[in-house]
């Protein structure tokens, strides 16, 4: 591989994580406008209209029955997922919040021992201790602010629920990569978004106005966008090379939030940051991978 084939997939890796972070800022106005639930909702149907013509124009087909309850499963928990970690956001600055749910890949080798059958080394113990004892810090912090109240308590519940079901979705890409390709995954994770969530509508619609339909669209064209420019830097370099660029969206939601929302950075994010950084370093440095898992 040539040094600029080797380089592209790294600028491209980057670009899908800001994109994924702006849409994290895109989507904190909204839902601060409308609430989380209106916004997770329309967020998917726009993006159901953006995937499901990208799928069906390469050739989609309906999944057999054994593919889609993978669909449904792994849909389900990433609708909650995406709802929980919207919602926490309408409490928490950006950067907090990105944060904590980089302790999910952490909880994610406890959950492929158990339902994989996966050995837990003893560098993925000590690095889970590490992120674990990061993630105190950083909350720790909140804590100790004087405008700590319920909804700041409720938001820190959100994003550690959100993380939880982050680490599980964890397990069921890796199933669900195995079996579909990256446009009928997004175009399933949408669909069955728009209609868990649809399910509540009903009574909890707000109807937006022009500006939070723009952040709106916005939202799911970098959605869309991001999810794609994984897929294709995926497809071409190994997960050990793009993983550790996950964490540049730590830069990109404090530079977000101090953009839109003037949110400040505080010393316990940065220090707990740093902490849970490492001790997924320390998780992953041993492990080499012979094959390239396909992107969602």
């Amino acid at each position: 591989m040539t040094r600029d084939n080797t380089l592209m997939p790294i600028f491209v890796t980057a670009f899908a994580v800001a994109c994924l972070s702006l849409m994290d800022a895109f989507m904190k106005s909204a839902a601060l406008a409308v609430g989380a639930l209106t916004a997770a909702w329309l967020r998917s149907v726009i993006a159901t209209g953006i995937a499901l013509p990208l799928w069906l124009g390469r050739g989609g087909r309906w999944p057999r029955p054994d593919v889609l309850k993978i669909h449904l499963l792994r849909s389900a928990v990433a609708t909650f997922m995406a709802l929980s970690f919207f919602y926490s956001i309408t409490k928490l600055p950006l950067a907090e919040a990105i944060a904590i749910s980089f302790i999910a890949p952490l909880i994610a080798l406890y959950l492929a021992r158990v339902m994989l059958g996966e050995t837990i080394r003893r560098e993925a113990i000590f690095a889970s201790i590490l992120g674990f004892a990061g993630t105190l810090v950083i909350i720790g912090g909140r804590v100790g602010q004087a405008d700590f109240d319920s909804d700041t308590a409720l938001g820190l519940a959100a994003i550690l629920a959100s993380t939880l079901l982050y680490a599980y979705s964890f397990i069921l890409i890796r199933r669900q990569s195995q079996v579909a390709g990256p446009t009928e995954i997004a175009t399933f994770h949408s669909g069955v978004s728009v209609l868990i969530l649809g399910l509540a509508i009903p009574f909890l619609f707000e109807m937006p106005g022009r500006e939070t339909m723009i952040d709106l669209v916005a939202s799911a064209v970098l959605t869309v966008a991001g999810a794609m420019a994984f897929a294709w830097a995926y497809a071409r370099a190994e997960a050990q090379m793009l993983v550790p660029l996950e964490y540049s969206g730590f830069l990109w939601a404090s530079l977000f939030g101090w953009l839109f929302f003037t949110e400040e950075l505080t010393l316990p994010t940065v220090i707990g940051t740093a902490i849970i950084i490492a001790s997924c370093w320390v998780a992953t440095r041993k492990t080499r991978t012979a094959t390239v898992p396909e992107a969602v």
